[in-house]
């Protein structure tokens, strides 16, 4: 029985359960339980208040085997995790189970662990399913303790929560991440101690009284001002201000007027195909390895608000072995002998005008002159690029 499965995807597995295994006094939760069932591989973690659950999906080749689960003891996963580190994110790492020792493999060495295959540990996926069949109570209001939700900060950035009683287990779930925390029960101080909304919100009566009724969060707190560019500091936003990003220059460009302003027209064609592009890549990496995408992102966010990225760019490509010499030369030489073919920029805006005006239903009428001409092929007004004096 052995699964594929790249050296971030492992090591992301492996962060996100690790904050949820149990102490030493609890033997079989004492680690990481590793499960297969042939199309997911899981890691599951719990210390019996709070449960992780996070799940890679397997490569076509290593569905076709019959399900296996150990677990892999907590004395062993710093190591296993710091193997795990040491290789780059697309190496790719073998998990080979065999009757009391799982071996993980890659071209550069292997990691060999111990286990107790007779260890027990709990159903997992029916504790889970009973959680998602919970009937939702009239108005739960359960306490958790801060310490056990804060084990859940390595999930994901974001992940939902259902609460269904006050003394039942709260649900967490992201797309490859489910888990569930279990509600305090001590009588300590504060709301803990009281066991509806309404008793808890008497408690800070007092000083809310003094509060205005109707004031809301989303609307009532003052804005930043907006910089001129703000870069994506997560791969989510990065990847909304990519799609809205080609869906705007995609409107432009129906907007833009082929004719009459034919750069615009060719800009919104290249910010939307490289807004795509970018969006392709950056969605595959996070397929591939979201923690690399976001580290990336972060990146990426921090050079552009600093603001060199033109010399930047300049360094990458002679150290890849590019010439941006010839690049700046030829794009100069291009730029040159579009405008000499084109009339003045003030003639295009003033045949723009005219477009606009007569697209409006405005009457004017234009006498002959070098500058401006209908072209009635088109049915647009054009500029002309002024002819030299003959001698």
């Amino acid at each position: 029985m052995s699964i594929t499965i790249n050296a971030h995807r492992l090591g992301l597995l492996i962060d996100k359960t690790i904050n949820h295994i149990g102490d030493e006094t609890i033997k079989p939760l004492h680690g990481i339980r590793l499960d297969a069932d042939g199309r997911y591989l899981y890691t599951v973690a719990s210390d019996r208040y709070t449960l992780a659950v996070a799940r890679y999906r397997l490569n076509h080749g290593d569905t076709a085997q019959e399900p296996w689960a150990c677990t892999i003891p907590a004395a062993s996963l710093k190591a296993l995790r710091e193997w795990t580190a040491s290789h780059k994110g697309a190496v790719s790492v073998t998990i080979q189970v065999n009757d009391d020792v799982v071996v993980f493999g890659s071209e550069q060495a292997t990691f060999s662990v111990s286990v107790d295959r007779d260890l027990e540990f709990p159903d997992w996926r029916g504790l889970i399913r009973t959680i998602t069949e919970y009937a939702v109570e009239d108005e739960p209001f359960p306490a958790f303790s801060g310490a056990m939700l804060a084990r859940f900060g390595n999930t994901d950035d974001y992940f939902r929560v259902r609460v269904a009683a006050d003394q039942k287990a709260a649900l967490l779930v992201t797309e490859d991440f489910i888990g569930a925390v279990m509600p305090s029960r001590h009588a300590g101080l504060g709301p803990v101690t009281v066991e509806s909304f309404g008793a808890a919100c008497d408690l800070w009566q007092w000083t809310l009284a003094a509060g205005g009724k109707g004031v809301d969060m989303e609307t009532a707190m003052p804005e930043a001002e907006p910089p001129a560019y703000e870069a994506p500091k997560t791969v989510r936003d990065a990847g909304e201000g990519l799609l809205q990003e080609v869906l705007n220059s995609t409107d432009d460009l129906h907007a833009a007027d082929y004719h009459a302003d034919h750069d615009l027209w060719n800009a919104n064609i290249r910010i939307g195909c490289a807004a795509w592009i970018a969006y392709r890549y950056l969605d595959a990496l996070n397929q591939a390895d979201p923690r690399l995408a976001q580290q990336t992102v972060a990146d990426v966010a921090e050079e552009l608000d600093c603001g060199e990225i033109a010399e930047w760019a300049w360094d990458t490509a002679e150290s890849a072995g590019f010439d941006p010499v010839k690049w700046r030369n030829e794009h100069t030489e291009a730029v040159a002998a579009r405008r000499a073919k084109r009339a003045p920029e003030w003639a295009e805006r003033l045949a723009m005008g005219l477009n606009v005006a007569k697209a409006a239903g405005i009457g004017f009428r234009v006498e002959d002159n070098p500058h401006v001409i209908y072209d009635e092929q088109t049915e647009q007004w054009t500029a002309v690029k002024p002819e030299p004096a003959k001698v």
